[in-house]
């Protein structure tokens, strides 16, 4: 094996890549990441320890959430941009050390993670090939290690949104490098388990610390029609996540003659009301964010990539794509905020200028929106039509799209549903379903779509209102099914967040992860119910009793 990676559902055989990464990262980049998980990991044992001598290095938190976001899958294939990460832990780690030294503390009992340096790129990938996954042998203790260190990849994207919007948790913050620290040490598969659940009780904190951030600068979504045909501009491109990257680049190109859309996870930007105001805001462009390589190609602009999910670069578009934030790819221009943080769009502005209009790939619109701030205020009317058998049960369809064949079970799976049932949705799944002519009941949309992966706190709100309104002793006594499709790191902290609100009977597919070992997978569903799919029909009767 020239590398081992199996964070995401499409790695080789639903068992690991060992050659190059399905998602195109190659065997450097793959080293060089595992070797900055494992350096990040050292920069937290020796924070711990400054934490426990009277010293806080507040830079260490940031830099931690960005290298955990940085090999998110798809977010980041420049390996010089991770190689500057790995010398910029390393400088800081060291830096402490030398407080810590100066102060008398003896650093004794360090992990090599907290002692190994080098700036040479060369000797970083021999070290990244040799302190892999696979070094832990025992595969349950390497299970539930992984799913922690994925699960705080997912709040570390969260903080690292909020942290964008000045949106701060000293708790959270505190329990990312805590956990880094711990994953360096021998720990029972009990203390493991308890440790996942744990993380899973952050992920809660982490997903309403972006919601907070997000609502109060940008105010509460609102149902929105979202276009998604095009104008005779010509316009820039935004996918990702980032919301304040969203508001610069629109305040940027006021007046510029040049129109601004949105892809992928970038959709639910339509929905906030401060983005409302500006009228070159014209709606969404394409699909998941899987067709990037043809709808790219189609939209004729500039792209700026502001966080996962980007694919292996065309030529078709690679001059006129742009990386920003934990995002990057090699020969690609990354844009970066300056020292107020922020950033300068204006090269890409004047590219636009000089582009056509995007070529239109479909009419009409969409509806979105209904996260829950505005679900809640639809709450009578949801009762009313529960209580009445209008709406039998809800099904919660979270969570990514991906390329495999297999996915389409969940457009088949929403086209199945009976017509008194209703789906929440959140992530990219929703490009599964969310076009199709699926009808309302009583006036409300059998898709409710809570916006991007990073919203799927709302699922989580309604229902836990849901069950206060029903006065019920127990989540699970609500008429809500979960099916859930899953393809990268954020869906796990979702996972992890549903079963620590004590969530039960979760299905998840298109697989489930490689990263499980049979007896870490046999716990989750004993004491969770976790299942796969199987096929839309069975599921039916298992879902619908």
């Amino acid at each position: 094996m020239s590398m081992f990676c199996f964070q995401c559902q499409e790695t080789v055989n639903n068992k690991g890549c060992t050659v190059k990464g399905v998602c195109g990262k190659t065997e450097d980049v793959a080293n060089l990441q595992d070797l900055l998980i494992y350096l990040s990991k050292g920069l937290a044992q020796v924070s711990m320890v400054a934490k426990e001598n009277g010293m806080v290095c507040e830079e260490s938190k940031v830099i931690m959430k960005d290298n955990l976001f940085t090999t998110i899958t798809n977010a980041n294939f420049d390996k010089e941009a991770i190689a500057r990460k790995i010398t910029n832990t390393i400088a800081l780690r060291e830096k402490i050390k030398d407080k810590l030294t100066e102060k008398g503390v003896a650093l004794s009992g360090l992990h090599d993670s907290a002692i190994w340096i080098s700036n040479d790129i060369d000797v970083m990938e021999m070290k990244g090939s040799t302190i892999g996954i696979l070094t832990i042998e025992n595969e349950d203790i390497r299970s539930l290690k992984e799913l922690i260190t994925y699960g705080l990849k997912g709040i570390a994207a969260y903080g690292e949104h909020a942290q964008n919007l000045n949106y701060f948790d000293e708790d959270l913050e505190n329990f990312i490098q805590e956990t880094m620290a711990k994953l360096l040490e021998e720990v029972s598969v009990d203390d493991l388990i308890a440790l996942t659940l744990k993380t899973g009780e952050y992920g809660v904190k982490g997903m309403a610390l972006l919601d907070e951030a997000n609502t109060t600068t940008y105010g509460n979504p609102e149902i929105t029609e979202v276009n998604i045909g095009v104008s005779n501009k010509p316009g820039i491109l935004i996918s990702g996540h980032d919301l304040k990257d969203m508001e610069e680049l629109l305040e940027q190109t006021k007046n510029s003659g040049v129109d601004i859309y949105t892809h992928s996870e970038m959709l639910p930007a339509n929905y906030y009301p401060k983005f409302k105001k500006y009228a070159h805001f014209i709606g969404n462009y394409g699909n998941a964010w899987w067709k990037q390589d043809k709808e790219f190609v189609s939209f004729n602009g500039p792209i700026l990539m502001t966080t996962n999910c980007i694919v292996p670069v065309k030529d078709s578009y690679r001059d006129r794509i742009f990386t920003t934030g934990s995002s990057g790819y090699p020969g690609v221009k990354h844009i970066v905020a300056d020292e107020n943080g922020h950033k300068d769009f204006s090269e890409m502005i004047e590219l636009a200028k000089t582009c056509d209009a995007p070529v239109e790939i479909e009419k009409g619109t969409i509806v979105g929106g209904f996260a829950h701030n505005q679900v809640i205020q639809l709450a009578d009317k949801v009762v009313e039509a529960v209580k009445s058998g209008a709406i039998k049960q809800f099904f919660v369809m979270a969570g990514c799209d991906g390329r495999m064949k297999s996915r389409n079970y969940y457009t088949e799976f929403a086209e199945a549903l009976p017509m008194d049932t209703v789906i929440l949705t959140a992530g990219c799944a929703k490009y599964r379903y969310n076009k199709l002519n699926l009808g309302d009941i009583g006036g409300i949309p059998r898709v409710l779509d809570a916006g991007q992966c990073n919203d799927s706190y709302s699922l989580a709100v309604i229902a836990l209102k849901l069950k206060e309104v029903f006065e019920l002793n127990d989540i699970n006594e609500l008429p809500i099914s979960y099916n859930i499709a899953w393809y990268e790191q954020k869906a796990i902290i979702v996972l992890l967040a549903l079963l620590s609100l004590g969530v039960k009977d979760i299905h998840v597919g298109p697989t489930l992860p490689a990263f499980l070992s049979p007896n870490v997978a046999n716990v989750l569903v004993e004491n969770f119910g976790i299942a796969g799919i199987t096929d839309v029909e069975n599921d039916m009767k298992i879902f619908l009793g």
